[in-house]
C-alpha cells in the first residue's frame, strides 16, 4: 500500500473506536487554542482584506467566520485558518516544527458546520488531521524546514484529513484527497523574514486547499497515490528521503495531539525559550531593565534565521525579533498582543535595551533541534554582577505544559476583547462540552 492509503486506513479504522479521555481532553485544549488565536486574528489585516476581496462569496452559505458572519466553506476555511496564524499564538508540534491547529481546526469546522455534524464527529476530525499531518511533520524534518513553511505545506495535509473525516470518506476516497492536496502543498520561508502578511496566508491556504481536495475526492476527484515516495514526489522533492516508515510505526497507537504546545507568548516560538531564559534569570538577579548592559542568547539555528530580525520597524517584524522580544519581556515582563502596539514599539527603552542584546548560534543546541527547544542567556549588570541561566525548554511545551487554568487564562486574555468577557466564558463553557453538542 502507498503512503496515503495506509494514512486513509488508519484514519477510516480509528472512525469506529470509541475517543480515549485523555486524546478527547487535548483535542478540546486545542480548539479552546484555536479559538483564542483566531478571534484576535479574525478582527486585522489579513483577515479583514480577505474578507473585502472575497465579499461576494460571503454572507451566504452555511460555514462561519470568527464573528459568525456567514460564508463558503472554502472562504471560511481561508479566512479563518489566516485568521488563526495572524497574532501568532497558536499551537505548535514542536518535533515537526509545524502549527497545526490554524489550518487543520478551520477545515474541519468548515466543513462541520455546513454538514451540521455532531459536536463530536468535529473533534474526531480535528484528531485525524493532528494525528496524520504531524506524523507527515516529523518525517520531513529539517530538511524540509529550510526552505518550506510547514504549516502551510505540511498544513494541507491536516486540513485534508480533518475535511475528509467530516465527510465520511472511505478509505480509497480519503487517500485520492491526501494524493491530491499533496500537489497543492506551498508556503516559502522568505515569505515571513521581512514584514509581509504572507505567513497567516500560507495557514489559510492550507486550510482552503484541503477542504478542496476532500470535496473534490468526494466526488471521486482521483491523486496519484504514490505522491509521497514517488521519485518526483513529495518526500523526495521537498525532504531528504524521509522515512515514511518510521512515520507511520505508531499511528493510532501515540496520539500527537497530547504533545502539542501552546504558545505562552504572542510571538514566533523559536524565541520562546530566550524569552523564559531572560526572564527567569532578570527574576534571580534582582535587576531592573535599566540596569542590564548587555544580553547575551545563545540558541539553535532557527532563532537566528527566522527570528533573528536586528531592526524590527514593524508589529509583523518585531515578531519574529528575538532581540526585541527579549528586551521587551525583560521591560515590562512579559510578550502579549500589546507588544507589538505603536506605543511598545516605539519604547526608548526597550529600543535601547534591543541594542544590547546578543544572539549566537549555539552548536549543541543547535543538534538537539527540532525536538529540544533551548536557549542559554547571560545578563550583565551596570554594577558588575553577571549572570547565567540555561533555559532548557519553553512554557507551553509537553514538558513544562500550560495546565488547563493557565489554557483558560489565555483564551480569556484573548478573546474577552474581541466578544466581550461574558460572551468569551459562555463560548469557553461550550467548547469545554463540545462532545456533547448534537450539531454544530
Amino acid at each position: 500500500m502507498y503512503v496515503v492509503e495506509r494514512f486513509a486506513g488508519f484514519a477510516e479504522g480509528y472512525r469506529g473506536q470509541p475517543l480515549a479521555p485523555q486524546v478527547l481532553h487535548q483535542a478540546k485544549r486545542a480548539v479552546i487554542d484555536w479559538y483564542a488565536a483566531l478571534l484576535p486574528g479574525g478582527v486585522v489585516p489579513p483577515a479583514l482584506l480577505l474578507e473585502r476581496a472575497l465579499a461576494g462569496e460571503l454572507d451566504h452559505g452555511e460555514a462561519r467566520l470568527a464573528l459568525g458572519k456567514r460564508a463558503g466553506v472554502r472562504s471560511a476555511a481561508l479566512i479563518n485558518g489566516a485568521a488563526a496564524h495572524t497574532v501568532e499564538v497558536d499551537d505548535i508540534f514542536r518535533e515537526g516544527i509545524y502549527h497545526p491547529g490554524a489550518p487543520t481546526i478551520a477545515a474541519a469546522l468548515a466543513v462541520a458546520q455546513s454538514r451540521q455534524v455532531s459536536g463530536e464527529a468535529f473533534l474526531r476530525a480535528v484528531i485525524v488531521g493532528y494525528e496524520i499531518s504531524t506524523r507527515i511533520a516529523e518525517a520531513m524534518g529539517r530538511a524540509h524546514y529550510k526552505y518550506w513553511h510547514n504549516t502551510g505545506t505540511i498544513g494541507c495535509f491536516g486540513a485534508a484529513s480533518a475535511a475528509a473525516e467530516v465527510l465520511g470518506l472511505d478509505a480509497k476516497r480519503f487517500a485520492h484527497a491526501l494524493a491530491t492536496v499533496a500537489t497543492f502543498s506551498a508556503g516559502l520561508q522568505q515569505a515571513f523574514r521581512a514584514d509581509s502578511m504572507s505567513k497567516p496566508m500560507h495557514a489559510g491556504r492550507a486550510a482552503e486547499a484541503g477542504v478542496t481536495a476532500a470535496l473534490a475526492a468526494a466526488e471521486g476527484v482521483t491523486g496519484s497515490l504514490d505522491i509521497m515516495e514517488g521519485e518526483a514526489g513529495f518526500g523526495k522533492a521537498m525532504g531528504e528521503d524521509p522515512d515514511w516508515e518510521r512515520a507511520l510505526a505508531t499511528l493510532g497507537e501515540e496520539f500527537h495531539i497530547c504533545r502539542m504546545t501552546f504558545k505562552n507568548h504572542a510571538c514566533c516560538g523559536h524565541a520562546f525559550a530566550a524569552i523564559d531564559g531572560a526572564l527567569a534569570l532578570k527574576a534571580r538577579m534582582g535587576v531592573s531593565a535599566d540596569e542590564i548592559v548587555r544580553v547575551q542568547v545563545g540558541s539553535y539555528r532557527a532563532t537566528l534565521e527566522v527570528a533573528g530580525i536586528a531592526e524590527p520597524a514593524t508589529a509583523s517584524e518585531a515578531r519574529f525579533s528575538t532581540p526585541y522580544l527579549v528586551a521587551t519581556a525583560l521591560t515590562h515582563g512579559s510578550v502579549r498582543l500589546a507588544a507589538f502596539e505603536p506605543p511598545r514599539l516605539e519604547d526608548a527603552g526597550t529600543r535601547a535595551l534591543m541594542k544590547r542584546v546578543e544572539l549566537a548560534l549555539d552548536p549543541a543546541l543547535d543538534a538537539a533541534f527540532p525536538s529540544q527547544r533551548a536557549a542559554r542567556v547571560a545578563i550583565e549588570a551596570r554594577d558588575g554582577r553577571r549572570g547565567e541561566h540555561f533555559q532548557e525548554t519553553r512554557k507551553g511545551d509537553p514538558d513544562l505544559p500550560l495546565s488547563d487554568a493557565e489554557l483558560e487564562a489565555k483564551y480569556l486574555e484573548l478573546a474577552s476583547p474581541v466578544l466581550g468577557e461574558e460572551q468569551a466564558r459562555t463560548l469557553l463553557a461550550r467548547l469545554w462540552k463540545l462532545e456533547r453538542e448534537p450539531r454544530l
